[in-house]
């Protein structure tokens, strides 16, 4: 459970209604700095609430801290609280570096010192990493009403650190709201970012959505990219309509014009292929965040290696949340069951969920990975690099189904006019 927003009223983490956004498609905050210098404190000054742990005691946190907060002016945001960096001993290494880690998700940084510290050691290490990872970055000196720091140590770190540089009281929130003006400033607005799906069409248009009933999603709810689907198509003014997918026949039937588009679950794509006329457009949730939150081109090109296959290889499969696991659950159970079947191959699955992915991919001879709803953008493109430096291929969910059940090119048809990233050859299944 969290504490949603600015109303003090309780949700599933990750947002399961239609009125609450996404922990993906929040701007990822972390805060980084040495042990006490008031980091869970700052996170109280900027919400206005308790939600951190405050303690005197060095080390309090432990591993970092997702809180998907509401903070004006900015707007829906996830502050990452993370351990000291300059935490010491084995386990204060490993807890050093899962606060590095949070960087392959962060949006915004703030390095977190006092006075006493200004930029040390500590402060210079992450400092270089924030920098390699072109991370926007805002430095506060925290504690200004115990020692407020000089104006010459302010204009040396701003210096280093080529950021802008605050002085916050999190005790008396004394420069807090500068603080926050700042954050709003500093967000990056991502070019060339894509829609879901509302820049595909126009006002009116009808949409028909394939939604079977996923076991796996809590009673009485709709998994998260259905939400997110609906949503979009009504914010581009068009028409949504919902059916499962032994009811597709009937819904196409009942309209009086074709639909623009039908998005399908990957899991039900032949039975959908098979009932959408062949001039109706179809794609799927899975395809349509491989575009939204990826790189589809990397995605599509990545299902070539499925054909080069042999005995014994090693396919990861990653999800970027985690749940119940079923019976009949797509990434455990399904999904090696269509490849060992597409492939002919004896080959070793391996599986991730949530936060866990490999930093060395090189042993695999395939990712496959999942929508990525649960996970921001900038994670999503992490994990993508590391593939791409170990020379894997990457793939995911939907692309791979649609690519084994032959209609690969079919589900990318609708997205050519406004990808940027074109998928110059579709791989074809022999």
């Amino acid at each position: 459970m969290r504490l949603d927003e600015d109303k003090a009223s309780f949700a599933p983490a990750g947002g399961d209604s239609l009125n609450q956004t996404p922990r993906g498609e929040r701007v990822h905050i972390a805060i980084f700095g040495r042990r006490n210098v008031g980091k869970s404190s700052l996170i109280n000054a900027l919400t206005g609430q308790d939600v951190a742990i405050v303690s005197a005691v060095k080390g309090t946190t432990t591993d970092p801290v997702f809180k998907a907060m509401e903070l004006l002016p900015l707007g829906p945001v996830v502050l990452i609280d993370t351990p000291g960096l300059d935490d010491t001993g084995e386990l204060g290494a490993m807890r050093v570096q899962r606060a590095r880690d949070v960087l392959n998700k962060t949006d915004v940084a703030l390095l977190v010192t006092e006075a006493e510290y200004s930029l040390g050691d500590f402060e210079r290490q992450i400092l270089e990493l924030i920098r390699a990872k072109n991370i926007p970055l805002i430095v506060v000196f925290n504690k200004c009403d115990l020692t407020p720091p000089s104006g010459e140590a302010l204009q040396q770190a701003a210096a280093l650190a080529k950021a802008p540089v605050y002085a916050v009281s999190s005790l008396t929130a004394d420069g807090v709201e500068n603080l926050k003006l700042a954050l709003a400033r500093i967000v990056p607005e991502e070019s060339g970012r894509f829609e879901l799906v509302g820049d595909l069409l126009s006002p009116a248009d009808i949409v028909v959505l394939v939604t079977p009933i996923d076991k796996a999603a809590p009673k009485g709810r709709l998994i998260l990219p259905q939400q997110q689907a609906i949503r979009d198509i009504l914010e581009a003014d068009a028409i949504a309509v919902v059916t499962k997918e032994h009811e597709l026949r009937e819904t196409l039937s009942a309209l009086n014009r074709a639909p623009r588009l039908v998005i399908t679950d990957s899991q039900a794509f032949a039975k959908v292929a098979a009932d959408t006329p062949r001039d109706v457009p179809l794609t799927s949730f899975s395809i349509l965040f491989a575009r939204y939150k990826g790189d589809l081109t990397s995605l599509v090109r990545g299902t070539e290696a499925v054909e080069t296959l042999k005995d014994g290889d090693r396919v990861l499969i990653s999800e970027g949340c985690t749940h119940h696991r079923q019976s009949d659950d797509i990434g455990t159970v399904k999904l090696p069951r269509w490849l060992r079947q597409h492939t002919g191959k004896r080959l070793v699955f391996e599986h991730t969920s949530g936060m866990k992915y490999p930093r060395d991919l090189k042993s695999f001879a395939l990712v496959v990975h999942c929508g990525a709803c649960m996970l921001n953008r900038r994670e999503m493109h992490y994990r993508i690099h590391l593939a791409a430096a170990a020379g894997v291929p990457i793939t995911n969910y939907g692309v791979l189904i649609a690519y084994m059940q032959g209609i690969l090119a079919r589900c990318l048809e609708p997205l050519r006019d406004l990808t940027l990233n074109k998928p110059a050859n579709v791989p074809q299944r022999p």
